[in-house]
């Protein structure tokens, strides 16, 4: 099956309010008098007017005598169009399948969901498959704290994500699609169900697709928001109607995904790059970025850094060029610390790290991943040991509980990082970390739980002195951990006002009218009533 298509736009408004995608045919015979591309009417002649007037040399002869076009270098100028004796266009190009997947390969685009997996191996391994029934599925969930890349494409651009599930069906003889978004966001649900509509009405989706024999339907199936369903065989569990919860593999997604057949599963900003590689080729694709991750990435940005938001730079970009060039640099004009990276299951990167590439394999090697692409950045004013805590208790709190090294490891840890801050950690319980995230990296069921204890392990490593800190010392350098926190009245300032008594709900300050004050550190909570209630500044926590 093949057609001979002009033109691909993800976005046409002429014919009234909202957005569409327009697939453009050369030849087209319906000559609607509202066309605003005549240049599809008829076919090229191969008379080569084009190639001498073409001035980006992005048109030549074949070895066959043809027209042949390089998308790559088009700087869709159309002067090709407006020379041509023939009112064509020799910007038309018709592929296979096959030739579908081979350009993606070629793409060497990979998975932008955190694993990076080779989307051109995915699709081959659905492709050679023999099955009566395949699936396309888009992951939407999104579940990681901060992250909005994916919320962000369905909301202002659904239809190239809609475009990428359709060439992808095309690629892989799927018919069905789902795309599996959470309930907290309404408005994507919302954009994604008119463009699924308008898609319907324009015969891009549906039965007998531009009167081909290619038919592709598209489902709506909306998440509880639970963290574990971003992995694959998880996700394809709660669209069946099960509990979301992953399965032991082999088999993997593309030999046995949803129902049991063959599933095409990627993220939402991975298929909408797909548009782009078939229009401008995989040449194109590649000149962006380094050799092993070409093309760009989405990051969350937020944290200490002066412009937050939502960015998307070249893959290999330096974390140094994101957090100074595009954020800013951090706020207050404090010291970079640390960023983390990844999300729950990513890890720290420090000041060494800063030049370097922002890509799958440079991570890798540094201990941390890309992850959705979320980037928290922090100042030294952030203790290490809490965010190790924080992240843990969010895993914690979203583990499936189907295997043990995952259901209780993570118990476990997170216990000892909340003994740590309470200032009632010991060195034994740094060297039991060590030992309880190794074990459960090593046998969790699925890739969230190998990498659930990543953000203990990155900050373990990079921040080993924090950590002996809070244990040995029973201090928080960063003064985060209220537990760790020393209040104390400078004598040089106190003026005896007796208000910070006066506000203790414990009784712990003590004084006369007009003599410093002093705090019982036996009986203080560390709640800092005191600490708001001076006006004289006399009260602050000791480093």
């Amino acid at each position: 099956m093949k057609a001979v298509v002009n033109r691909i736009i993800p976005f046409s408004s002429v014919d009234g309010p909202g957005n569409r995608t327009a697939v453009f045919l050369q030849g087209c015979n319906i000559n609607c008098k509202y066309c605003h591309n005549p240049e599809t009417r008829k076919l090229c002649v191969q008379c080569g007017t084009c190639v001498k007037q073409c001035p980006a040399g992005a048109l030549s002869f074949d070895e066959n005598g043809k027209v042949a076009f390089d998308p790559s270098k088009c700087v869709q100028c159309d002067t090709c169009i407006h020379v041509c004796p023939n009112d064509s266009s020799p910007r038309t190009f018709e592929m296979t399948p096959e030739e579908v997947i081979d350009e993606i390969t070629k793409s060497g685009i990979r998975g932008r969901g955190g694993a990076g997996f080779p989307m051109g191996k995915k699709w081959s391994q659905v492709a050679r498959i023999e099955s009566d029934v395949k699936y396309v599925v888009c992951n939407g969930d999104e579940g990681d704290p901060g992250a909005f890349m994916d919320r962000s494409i369905m909301e202002g651009d659904p239809h190239k994500m809609i475009e990428g599930m359709l060439i992808a069906a095309y690629a892989v003889g799927a018919q069905e699609g789902y795309i599996y978004v959470r309930a907290e966001y309404p408005l994507a649900i919302s954009r994604l169900r008119l463009a699924i509509s308008q898609a319907e009405d324009r015969g891009l989706l549906g039965e007998h697709i531009l009167g081909t024999d290619f038919s592709f339907h598209l489902h709506i199936n909306r998440g509880a928001g639970a963290f574990v369903c971003g992995e694959g065989s998880a996700l394809t569990a709660s669209i069946e109607g099960k509990r979301g919860m992953p399965r032991v593999k082999p088999p993997r997604t593309v030999e046995q995904g949803l129902f049991a057949k063959p599933t095409v599963l990627n993220n939402v900003e991975t298929f909408a790059n797909v548009p782009m590689i078939i229009e401008k080729g995989a040449k194109w694709y590649r000149s962006i970025g380094p050799e092993n991750s070409p093309g760009t990435k989405a990051f969350a940005l937020t944290g200490s850094v002066k412009n937050t938001g939502l960015i998307e730079v070249p893959m290999g970009t330096s974390l140094r060029e994101v957090i100074y060039d595009i954020g800013g640099g951090i706020k207050g004009d404090a010291k970079f610390k640390a960023v983390q990276i990844g999300g729950p299951s990513g890890g720290c990167l420090i000041t060494p790290h800063l030049d370097v590439s922002l890509d799958f394999d440079s991570l890798k090697k540094m201990g941390a991943m890309i992850g959705s692409g979320g980037l928290v950045v922090m100042d030294d004013k952030t203790c290490m040991v809490e965010v190790a805590r924080f992240f843990m208790n969010f895993t914690q709190n979203e583990s499936c509980g189907k295997c043990v090294p995952c259901r209780e490891g993570t118990k476990r840890m997170l216990e000892i990082l909340e003994r740590i801050v309470a200032g009632k950690g010991t060195r034994e319980d740094l060297d039991l970390l060590d030992e309880l995230a190794s074990t459960i990296t090593d046998t969790a069921l699925c890739g969230l739980g190998k990498s659930a204890a990543l953000p203990v392990m990155s900050t373990l490593r990079l921040f080993r002195k924090e950590y002996e800190e809070h244990v040995v010392d029973k201090k928080c350098a960063a003064k985060n951990c209220t537990a760790l926190r020393r209040f104390v009245i400078s004598p040089e300032r106190c003026k005896g006002c007796s208000k910070c008594a006066r506000n203790c709900p414990v009784g712990a300050i003590s004084g006369q009218i007009k003599k410093p004050y002093v705090i019982d550190d036996s009986i203080c909570i560390k709640c800092g009533a005191c600490e708001s209630a001076c006006a004289f500044h006399a009260i602050h926590i000791e480093a």
